[in-house]
């Protein structure tokens, strides 16, 4: 189903397998490293924040923090394919959301699964299996372009790349009624965007089974038996899931004029 609207210049594609046509086929029999697709992932439904519209619906800066998003990755590379993982029955209220601001940006819209397995899986039917893809959780606003430069870069060279922060707080492991000191330099704090090499995360992507406990892509590739390199994140790029995380966004926007 597509739906035009001639005086914005919106194109909105819905599709559940349906090839882009916004891909270039590479007939040279290697593989275009410099194409970049990005899949956002935007399946929540608010309920942690008490809110009657889905997180990535609610205003930030006078629009959907999903659109600043989307922005984002624009500002990296205004040619980059950007392809939107959305509930089914939320996809109207997007489109009228996109007339609304006049949000003209380029995007295939695929319907999520019950699942974040599922809406990347979705997605990854609409993709090339060349060049890179970039998965990027639908509220992470913030992630600057330096970051997404670098995961592009890393993942150029070794195929599996994600942001991470070193965590701040001290950490506990807990076993049953006890709890033990961990060594905190030990860990990282995983954020996306996450890039692969197209071809190796919709191989993962079909190896793997939904039933295992992923929660982010890295955890798929790794699992199908690919390292993962790491980059260094922004600590900037939260996750609005909460109330309080609105309330840092909209301070994190204030300050860097967003």
């Amino acid at each position: 189903m597509l739906f035009i609207e001639p005086t914005k210049f919106i194109l909105i594609i819905f599709t559940t397998n349906l090839f882009c046509p916004y891909f270039v086929i590479n007939t040279t029999g290697q593989k275009d490293m410099n194409m970049y697709t990005a899949i956002i992932v935007a399946g929540g439904s608010g309920k942690r924040m008490g809110a009657e519209i889905p997180k990535q619906f609610l205003p930030l800066c006078g629009k959907p923090i999903l659109m600043h998003t989307l922005e984002r990755f624009i500002a990296f590379d205004a040619d980059v394919k950007l392809i939107l993982a959305l509930p089914a029955d939320q996809s109207e209220r997007w489109r009228q959301l996109c007339v609304k601001h006049n949000f003209t940006a380029r995007h295939t819209l695929v319907h999520g699964g019950d699942t974040r397995f599922m809406s990347v899986l979705n997605a990854l039917s609409v993709t090339s299996s060349e060049g890179l893809i970039a998965v990027h959780d639908g509220v992470r606003p913030f992630v600057s372009c330096e970051v997404i430069a670098r995961c592009f870069e890393e993942a150029r060279k070794s195929g599996a790349a994600t942001p991470v922060v070193a965590p701040v707080d001290s950490l506990r492991r807990i076993e049953g009624n006890e709890s033990f000191a961990l060594d905190r330099s030990m860990f990282r704090m995983v954020q996306t965007p996450q890039v692969f090499d197209a071809a190796l995360l919709k191989t993962a992507y079909n190896y793997c089974s939904e039933t295992s406990n992923f929660t982010d892509d890295a955890s798929v590739v790794e699992h199908y038996g690919h390292r993962i390199s790491l980059v260094e994140g922004n600590r900037e790029n939260i996750k609005i899931t909460t109330l309080l995380d609105l309330t840092v966004a909209e301070a994190i926007a204030q300050k860097f004029q967003f």
